[in-house]
């Protein structure tokens, strides 16, 4: 039976039955081989960076320069954001983990690069020109985390180890954040010289929730330990170790790829336009989104995906 026929017999979608949070393992939607694999993410060709696809609809990045703690460098900025733009126009990925290569998440700038940055601005010279020469670099770098958020997929960080100065501000662009028990996050521009300004400032207190919390943290550039940061709200679970971590992330990975892509996908969109306008701004922005999302064909496998009480999801398009 399709859904406007079972409309119009008068049934009602709203069954009672008892929710609860669990882990479901949804066989595969598509399956392809590791030659297919590789294939496709070999299109995803970067220095700093590692993409893998882990599971049907699922990339994982990885950052990779663990010879230097995953520091960020000129060429990390440029492929960050070259990535996320990919994966944003990537019609069959649907979820993306983030995560650090060798000891430690990421360690935050590239010093070496900032000495190379320091140098082309400290000698003689306007100061107008300078600054102008600033001002794009800035806004420049801040693209390459801006990408993350507005990259409407789902992005899960896994952090292990460091996470500091850059790292804070690549997880705080991201959707969920998980963390192993070894891991540590420090704010820690305050102690080079200069205030963050890649997005700590700017999404961390929202995240948190605690305007004060969060500037003790950035004007003292103390340590946040793993379960301090649960019980703020920085991220959401803490597992006994990076292994433990990834299995678990790439669980909800497959979860929400098991899902329909244009309701993820529009929820996203929907809690970050919300974040940053008021409760009614962000239902007009909602009357205008699902006026064309509810004619989706989505809509209607869901439907009788639950009026059938099917075991298994429904194979959702590509998006």
């Amino acid at each position: 039976m399709d859904f406007l026929s079972f409309l119009i017999k008068g049934r009602s979608l709203s069954t009672p039955r008892q929710c609860s949070i669990v882990k479901p393992n949804f066989p595969a939607l598509l399956r392809f081989s590791s030659s297919d694999s590789a294939a496709y993410t070999a299109t995803y060709d970067f220095e700093t960076l590692t993409v893998t696809a882990p599971d049907d609809h699922i990339l994982h990045v990885q950052l990779n320069r663990p010879e230097c703690y995953n520091a960020m460098n000129k060429m990390f900025w440029r492929e960050m954001l070259d990535c996320f733009r990919k994966i944003r126009d990537d019609r069959y990925c649907r979820a993306v983990i983030i995560s650090g290569s060798g000891q430690l998440f990421s360690a935050g700038l590239d010093y070496s690069d900032m000495q190379d940055l320091t140098s082309q601005v400290a000698g003689k010279g306007d100061v107008a020109r300078k600054a102008k020469f600033l001002l794009s670099l800035i806004a420049k770098y801040q693209e390459s985390f801006n990408a993350v958020e507005n990259c409407q997929k789902p992005v899960i960080a896994a952090i292990h180890g460091k996470c500091s100065g850059g790292g804070v501000d690549l997880i705080c662009a991201c959707d969920i954040r998980y963390c192993s028990e070894d891991a540590f996050f420090e704010i820690e521009e305050v102690d080079v010289g200069m205030a963050a300004d890649m997005g700590t400032l700017q999404r961390l207190p929202k995240i948190v929730g605690n305007d004060s919390l969060v500037r003790e943290y950035a004007f003292s550039c103390a340590k946040i330990d793993p379960q301090e940061a649960k019980t703020i709200g920085l991220v959401g679970r803490v597992f006994p170790t990076k292994d433990a971590m990834m299995t678990s992330a790439l669980a909800l990975a497959k979860v929400i790829t098991s899902k329909s892509p244009v309701a993820i996908q529009g929820t996203k969109v929907a809690m970050n336009f919300s974040r940053d306008h008021s409760v009614q701004d962000g239902l007009q922005f909602m009357t205008y989104w699902n006026m064309t999302m509810l004619q989706s064909e989505d809509v209607l496998k869901a439907a009788e995906a639950t009026i059938n009480k099917s075991d298994k999801p429904p194979k959702y398009s590509k998006l």
